[in-house]
């Protein structure tokens, strides 16, 4: 992948993923983490090799992918329930059937909202809700639409650490019970092997892939599952990785 400035953002970078699987993608800043996601998404064309999704080349946003980003991208104008919806507003055929059942829509967003604990703020605006909760709705926003694919770009960076391991057992619930396919971008390595099933290490840009670690802890995982021995080993052997290259 390479911008209109010149700059190579990714090289050599070859990622094959089974449905249903949760990889984490980590690396130094600048390393083409990002850069992927918008490949993958159909947001950023490739410069070369291809890119496929359900068998399908991308070659314009795709679908059946949701995405969630650092910072909220909630509309200021609209309610949390109202947020939630915009996806089924903008994605066929979501679209059609949202005009003509409104009601049920919004009854799957408010289920959404209370697994994620914002049962009651349905109609409260972004800037009544605390950053915790705005990434709770943004992430409610994301899977909406029941995407296969979730591309998630640092979604708990900007977040206090408590608010973050919360938001960890949350997401991991939300793959438990839908099981879509997700690739999550992160700096946090305790992050990276609490959640995911395979961490990938990129290299600094432009990025490749490095190294390749599965992380076998049963689920569901806890908070004191990061306290355990091998846990914090893994950590450590991750943090190496990047350090090497």
């Amino acid at each position: 992948m390479q911008y209109a400035s010149g700059t190579l953002a990714l090289s050599e970078t070859s990622l094959d993923l089974a449905q249903g699987e949760f990889i984490a993608i980590v690396g130094p800043s600048g390393c083409g983490k990002s850069s992927l996601l918008k490949l993958i998404s159909g947001l950023h064309p490739a410069a070369s090799g291809t890119v496929t999704v359900d068998g399908q080349p991308v070659t314009k946003p795709i679908d059946i992918c949701g995405m969630a980003f650092q910072n909220s991208t909630l509309l200021p104008w609209r309610t949390t329930l109202d947020n939630v919806l915009l996806p089924l507003e903008i994605v066929a055929p979501h679209a059609r059937q949202m005009r003509r059942n409104r009601s049920e829509y919004e009854d799957r967003a408010r289920a959404i909202l209370k697994i994620v604990g914002l049962e009651g703020f349905e109609r409260k605006y972004p800037w009544e809700l605390s950053g915790g909760m705005q990434q709770r709705a943004s992430l409610c926003r994301a899977l909406i639409h029941d995407p296969r694919l979730l591309l998630l770009d640092e979604p708990f960076g900007a977040l206090d650490a408590f608010t973050r391991e919360d938001l960890w057992e949350v997401l991991q619930q939300l793959w438990l019970d839908k099981r879509p396919t997700v690739i999550l971008v992160t700096h946090d390595l305790r992050e990276a092997a609490y959640l995911a099933d395979t961490i990938y290490v990129f290299s600094p840009r432009p990025g490749r892939i490095v190294a390749q670690t599965s992380v076998d802890f049963p689920r569901p995982r806890t908070i004191d599952t990061t306290y355990r021995a091998d846990f914090v080993d893994l950590v450590h052997t991750l943090r190496t990785k990047i350090a090497r290259h």
